[in-house]
């Protein structure tokens, strides 16, 4: 992997993992588009370098993120879901990040349900955000991690499933975005940190060659993640949540417009 691959992938995370339009699936389609190789590394690279972008909600929500230790249990109760589902199946899992058709159909579905959810939740605007914050729950959160299990398939998107979530938990599209940057924390380090371990001796035989990849990608992540959210958070409060939807559908249509166009041209 060369610095240029290493930017652009990190520059793809940054962007995309805190909006709606599947993060894995970007960089999947990005590490396609600049022919890399699916080898162990590049798995390990692009779940990786979401550590910088952890880093970033962290320091953007720094006050709120280390309060009450209530507030703490609900990020647990919301990610155990997550957590089992991702150990019993983290080989299929797997899998399906080098599934090009079920990225480009998973964006297309999820873009059409991002064009009725403003519609389908309207009426949750009229919270406040701190009445939402006040009536949490246990059960609202394990919910909520229910949702983020459905995002284990690539191109679902963990940001966006998390939101429905949220939503359907009577959450305003504001304070169900943050729970779901809140919940990426716990998420993301934890699928990084068995990533990690899981290719220990990959990266103990090649440290030299990877640990500088591995390093510019979380910066970069990091920086780029840094105005994404905040780009994010102004987006969905004044216009919700229909024009990520339109993009998801664009993008899942030319992915498979192009996935197939090409492999009909090999087969000829």
């Amino acid at each position: 992997m060369n610095i240029i691959d290493t930017v652009v992938l990190a520059i793809v995370e940054g962007l995309t993992e805190f909006l709606p339009v599947s993060s894995t699936g970007h960089m999947s389609i990005a590490a396609a588009l600049l022919q890399m190789k699916q080898d162990d590394f590049l798995k390990t690279f692009t779940v990786s370098i979401q550590f910088g972008a952890i880093l970033s909600v962290v320091v953007l929500y720094f006050k709120r993120f280390f309060q009450s230790i209530k507030f703490y249990t609900y990020l647990l109760a919301a990610f155990i879901p997550a957590a089992v589902v991702g150990v019993l199946f983290n080989d299929k899992i797997d899998a399906l990040l080098e599934n090009i058709p079920v990225i480009g159909c998973t964006l297309l579905i999820g873009g059409v349900v991002m064009l009725f959810v403003d519609r389908l939740f309207a009426s949750n605007e009229f919270r406040s955000n701190q009445e939402e914050a006040e009536k949490m729950s246990y059960k609202k959160s394990f919910i909520i991690g229910l949702f983020q299990c459905i995002a284990m398939v690539p191109g679902v998107s963990r940001s966006a499933s998390t939101i429905v979530g949220g939503l359907t938990q009577k959450l305003n599209r504001k304070t169900a975005a943050e729970f779901s940057f809140f919940l990426a924390v716990p998420t993301m380090f934890a699928a990084t940190a068995k990533k990690l371990w899981d290719s220990k001796e990959i990266l103990q035989s090649h440290m030299s060659e990877y640990a500088t990849s591995l390093l510019i990608g979380n910066i970069v992540a990091f920086i780029v993640a840094l105005f994404a959210i905040k780009f994010f958070i102004g987006l969905v409060s004044r216009s919700g949540f229909k024009w990520f939807g339109v993009y998801r559908i664009l993008v899942g249509a030319f992915i498979l417009y192009w996935y197939y166009t090409n492999h009909a041209m090999t087969i000829l």
